[in-house]
């Protein structure tokens, strides 16, 4: 078999559908874009990887292929295109999500995070959100989904630490980007301090996916009330019931101890007694002793 013949069987297997024209074998990803493998040398073997818009001509003047790698073998060409699938799948669930195209989330208006393309936020109740982070995990496209609710401090937090920083900072002078830099910073850390954050799974299946958002939407307004601040004051581990049982041996220990110290005190007051006995039956010999001198005088 060819080389593009064992990477169409491998494909099959996976349920991918790909053809082959002259030196080229393409896949397509979506209606829009396909991967394109075009080989280089049979004998290694080797192919290049582009990846194209799907149902244009070649002759076309927008037609462009884009190189993005080159493939060795069929496990090679299988984990590309497996890579992009995943990749397009990613891209149409952070899609569905902020155009909100499915019902079940309508309550929900998800924004993009600045700092990850993949991250996704939807505000919810007086001071959470939803959080989905859509992400390859173990070669499967899979959202990561939690609740994180923040303190009412939050915004108080935030102007104390920033005062702050201007207090000691009096002769600093900072660029625009420097200062939104700092705000973020700031925000960031007092976030950590008072968020507390319940996490409601991954999700490989996108249905359930939707199913799940749909109800924290339905419960944000209840979790929220319950998730409460840490207090270390309030704060009592479990640990010390623990110790209290061993506390309540080692006072079983003690008593036993008591007896054991009454029965030594015991044997060495009978010792004692024997000492003394002793001493006076020596005492008695030395009496008789003196008494046969005076009687020899």
């Amino acid at each position: 078999m060819s080389f593009f013949e064992d990477i169409a069987a491998a494909l099959d297997a996976e349920g991918i559908e790909s053809r082959v024209n002259d030196d080229t074998m393409f896949v397509p990803i979506t209606a829009e874009l396909e991967i394109q493998f075009v080989e280089i040398d049979p004998i290694l073997p080797a192919a290049n990887v582009y990846i194209a818009a799907a149902d244009v001509d070649e002759d076309d003047e927008d037609f462009e292929a884009v190189l993005v790698s080159v493939v060795f073998s069929v496990e090679d060409a299988l984990t590309t295109v497996n890579r992009h699938v995943a990749t397009d799948q990613i891209v149409t669930l952070l899609s569905d999500l902020l155009l909100g195209t499915d019902e079940r989330i309508a309550d929900l208006d998800f924004y993009q995070s600045t700092d990850d393309p993949n991250l996704v936020i939807a505000d919810v109740a007086e001071n959470s959100e939803v959080r989905v982070l859509v992400d390859v995990h173990e070669d499967v496209p899979t959202a990561f989904v939690a609740f994180v609710s923040v303190d009412t401090s939050y915004e108080d937090l935030v102007d104390e630490a920033i005062s702050e920083v201007w207090e000691t900072d009096d002769d600093a002078e900072l660029s625009e980007d420097d200062r939104a830099r700092l705000f973020e910073s700031i925000q960031e850390d007092v976030a950590s301090q008072v968020s507390e954050i319940l996490d409601l799974g991954s999700f490989a299946d996108f249905d359930r996916l939707f199913d799940v958002l749909s109800l924290a939407a339905d419960q944000a307004e209840d979790w929220e009330a319950q998730l409460t601040a840490f207090d270390e004051d309030e704060f009592e581990p479990e640990v010390y019931d623990i110790f209290a049982e061993e506390l309540a041996e080692d006072d079983f220990d003690e008593d036993e101890l008591d007896e054991d110290d009454d029965f030594e005190e015991d044997d060495l007051e009978e010792d004692e007694l024997e000492d003394d006995e002793l001493d006076e039956d020596e005492l008695d010999i030395e009496v008789e002793e003196l008494g046969d001198e005076d009687t020899k005088r």
